[in-house]
């Protein structure tokens, strides 16, 4: 029974499976995405977010901890280069983040053996993806009425407000003179 075991196996061996997760997570340091499985991706999710929390310069103030969390991360990675790449230029990137640093995207069936595909890309160094979407502008709305009705009835109230402010500076502005 597997009662309680929360780590997907992957159909590997321990050794197997740490070597494939610390490949691939050197590939999406060193390349920003990968395309992949989708059960790979959620498990290389799971195995690098820790790993890019404790590279953020808040976890490395003094130069034990930067040294600890760096052995840590090598002991992972077993890369030097990942690393020195994480702890340098994804580090800095992320540093306002408070978590979350990567993204799965679902792609489809792969067409030779039909498998779930997904790519997975540190979220910060997709310019495409977050300059694409301008912000929303923030419309309060009443509980009791509907949505879209709700969010022009506040656009008229807001200008219907702005036209009273303007026309009241403006009798201000005559009186003074």
């Amino acid at each position: 029974m597997r009662h309680g075991k929360k780590i997907n196996h992957l159909s590997r061996k321990t050794a197997h499976r740490k070597a494939m997760l610390a490949n691939m997570a050197c590939s999406l340091i060193e390349h920003k995405r990968i395309n992949t499985t989708v059960a790979k991706a959620k498990a290389l999710k799971q195995f690098i977010e820790p790993l890019i929390t404790k590279s953020k310069a808040e976890n490395n103030v003094s130069a034990e901890k930067g040294t600890h969390n760096r052995r840590i991360v090598f002991k992972n990675l077993r890369d030097k280069y990942a690393v020195t790449e994480l702890f340098s230029v994804v580090s800095e990137k992320v540093a306002d983040r408070p978590g979350g640093y990567t993204r799965i995207i679902k792609l489809g069936n792969r067409l030779g053996d039909n498998a779930d595909m997904a790519m997975i890309e540190l979220v910060d160094f997709n310019e495409l993806y977050n300059a694409g979407k301008p912000k929303k502008k923030s419309t309060r709305r009443s509980r009791r009425s509907g949505g879209s009705d709700a969010e022009v009835v506040s656009a008229e109230k807001e200008t219907k407000v702005e036209e009273a402010q303007t026309e009241t500076e403006a009798k201000t502005d005559d009186s003074k003179e």
